[in-house]
């Protein structure tokens, strides 16, 4: 009884379509509510840092370079973040989003997974400050 229903389950096997979904050739799109990667917009925020403080997984740092000037640079560090949307959230000046798009973040490069947001002048001084902290991605906001 059981070598038939092994046959059985076998044959049909065959003849039905393949359950799995052929990912990389063919993409579904990403749910309504996705929460993936973080934006900061600068002209809105005043770098109070309470997105960084409300940040479960200490994911965001707000470097102040000159607050009287709005000089900030947020760095983001992608591979931390659980995407719990708590710093979107706790952010007053609503200068934070989650992007739905973005949920491809795989990379070979740790590198990848520091983001920096802000003027590419404050970018470009916080790395000469730290040039281990080298990334590859760097976003003007």
């Amino acid at each position: 009884m059981k070598l038939t229903g092994m046959w059985r389950d076998a044959l049909s096997g065959l003849v039905r379509r393949p359950a799995t979904q052929r990912y990389p050739f063919e993409r579904l799109p990403a749910p309504e509510r996705l929460r993936s990667k973080l934006h900061w917009d600068l002209s809105q925020c005043t770098g109070c840092s309470l997105c960084a403080k409300d940040c479960p997984a200490n994911a965001i740092e707000i470097i102040a370079l000159d607050r009287k000037a709005k000089r900030f640079v947020f760095r983001y560090h992608v591979d931390r973040c659980t995407f719990c949307g708590q710093c979107v959230v706790s952010c007053r000046q609503n200068c934070l989003t989650m992007s739905t798009g973005e949920w491809e973040l795989a990379a070979l490069d740790r590198r990848r997974f520091q983001v920096h947001y802000g003027k590419e002048d404050d970018v470009a001084a916080v790395l000469d400050e730290h040039p281990d902290d080298d990334v590859a991605a760097t976003g003007a906001g």
